[in-house]
């Protein structure tokens, strides 16, 4: 999940001349924001079903996963999430528990049971023998969450010379980028070999 600006360069860039890069504008008109909530399937490396909406509240993300889930209803979901407090929300305990028809009482958000604290829904949350689980990425490690390379991409690829009148134009821009990034899309590799820094 990332917010992303719809920003218009305040003038042109200028191109290259003879012995000179060109010049990009700095300056910028801002024209408001969108969330873009995507889901990377690391076997194919293709971005699925993305969801852009001017928020991103914990009903957006429920909204996205139960798209994303509802293809295939019956499958095994697995979602890699960082901590951020949508991605543990009691809209979410509830969609895990409705889906995966495990008749629990959940309890109630800030006093019992499973919707106590914001751990005590991670952990369920998390529970491998549910069919739809989260697993989330310890602090400081975003860079473990292959979404966060895709997200990389699509700034230095799209939006870090895009400029864009309206986010009505961002959004377009950003579903074409997708389109166009699953035609060729394929899994990251993995190149780190668990060797430690020396410092």
């Amino acid at each position: 999940m990332t917010g992303v600006q719809a920003l218009e360069h305040k003038y042109p860039d200028k191109l290259p001349l003879p012995g000179q890069c060109a010049k990009m504008e700095f300056e910028y008109i801002r024209h408001g924001t969108t969330s873009l909530i995507g889901f990377f399937d690391v076997a194919t490396g293709r971005m699925e079903m993305p969801y852009l909406n001017s928020t991103r509240t914990e009903e957006d993300f429920v909204e996205a996963v139960k798209a994303l889930a509802g293809t295939d209803p019956q499958a095994p979901w697995t979602f890699i999430c960082d901590g951020l407090n949508t991605h543990k929300s009691e809209a979410l305990v509830r969609f895990v528990a409705e889906a995966c028809a495990l008749g629990l009482e959940l309890g109630k958000k800030g006093k019992t049971g499973i919707l106590k604290s914001m751990e005590s829904r991670a952990d369920f949350l998390h529970d491998p023998s549910h069919r739809i689980r989260f697993v989330y990425t310890p602090k400081h490690s975003s860079w473990m969450n292959q979404i966060e390379i895709w997200f990389g991409i699509n700034n230095r690829k799209l939006l870090k010379r895009k400029s864009c009148l309206s986010i009505e134009e961002l959004e377009a821009s950003i579903l074409r980028f997708i389109e166009q990034y699953n035609l060729t899309a394929h899994p990251f590799k993995w190149t780190y070999a668990g060797i430690p820094l020396v410092i």
